[in-house]
């Protein structure tokens, strides 16, 4: 089965293109929906985070606190691992359900929504990389960003800047990308972009689906680290060539390298 990664930046309408797969019946493992299910309550990760930073993380219902333990661990290194080591093979392992379970059921694909997908390294272990960007970020304004963020989630300043600071810039990410979205124009014109990457998936998928089906999505099947370097043809919303750039298959050595999903 091929594992797709599906990823953008800041406010980039990833989420919209997720959306507009799952509307299409396309199998969608949605890392941030994963994340969020682990720490419900009664959950043996939510149990884990209140013994590690105290009850105060917890709302009157129970529930995490999202803010509070986001005031916490932004800004503190060390305590941002603790929550990552408690998370992680949570949301791994769940995820991994999901895929087997969509490659039992005969899936040739299946996209993996994950907005750190290039930081925590996990491109490496899908067959092909998305990115969702808006042009109008290419020559990336931090500041649009950050107040496009802070519109979105009504967080403050200094929240916004910590989750900008979390990411790779959108320019970064587009290198790594074998399929670029562009989200710059009308809906009916991202519509039609996700129309066409789902059937350049099917062709990708291809033959190959009735083979892979016999063994279990695993790195031979998903991708494997290249360290090959290629040209990408990324195009604007009308559809014409604006630029080439150079992918470069390499794993990055980032301070929030570990940060693969967003808890909060």
């Amino acid at each position: 089965m091929l594992v797709v990664g599906l990823t953008g930046g800041i406010a980039t309408g990833k989420s919209t293109v997720s959306g507009m797969l799952k509307a299409s019946r396309i199998p969608v493992v949605d890392a941030d929906v994963i994340a969020r299910q682990v720490v419900e309550p009664g959950t043996p990760v939510l149990t884990k985070i209140v013994k590690t930073f105290g009850s105060d993380v917890l709302l009157q219902d129970g529930s995490l606190d999202r803010k509070k333990l986001g005031g916490i661990i932004f800004g503190d290194e060390t305590k941002r691992k603790q929550l990552n080591r408690i998370v992680h093979p949570a949301v791994r392992k769940a995820m991994f359900w999901q895929m087997l379970g969509y490659w039992i059921r005969g899936h040739k694909y299946c996209i993996m929504d994950v907005p750190l997908l290039i930081e925590g390294g996990l491109w490496q272990w899908v067959g092909v990389v998305v990115v969702v960007y808006w042009h109008v970020l290419w020559p990336c304004s931090e500041e649009l960003q950050l107040q496009r963020l802070m519109q979105r989630d009504s967080s403050s300043r200094e929240d916004a800047l910590a989750r900008l600071s979390s990411q790779l810039p959108i320019s970064q990410k587009v290198a790594y990308a074998d399929f670029v979205i562009d989200n710059s124009g009308s809906k009916q014109e991202l519509t039609a972009h996700v129309e066409s990457l789902i059937r350049r998936l099917e062709a990708r998928a291809g033959w190959t689906w009735r083979v892979s089906w016999l063994l279990p999505p695993h790195r031979r099947h998903i991708g494997v680290p290249n360290a090959a370097m290629e040209e990408v043809r990324v195009e604007t919303h009308d559809g014409t060539p604006w630029l080439a750039v150079t992918r470069r298959r390499h794993v990055m050595n980032r301070e929030h390298s570990e940060d693969l999903f967003v808890v909060l």
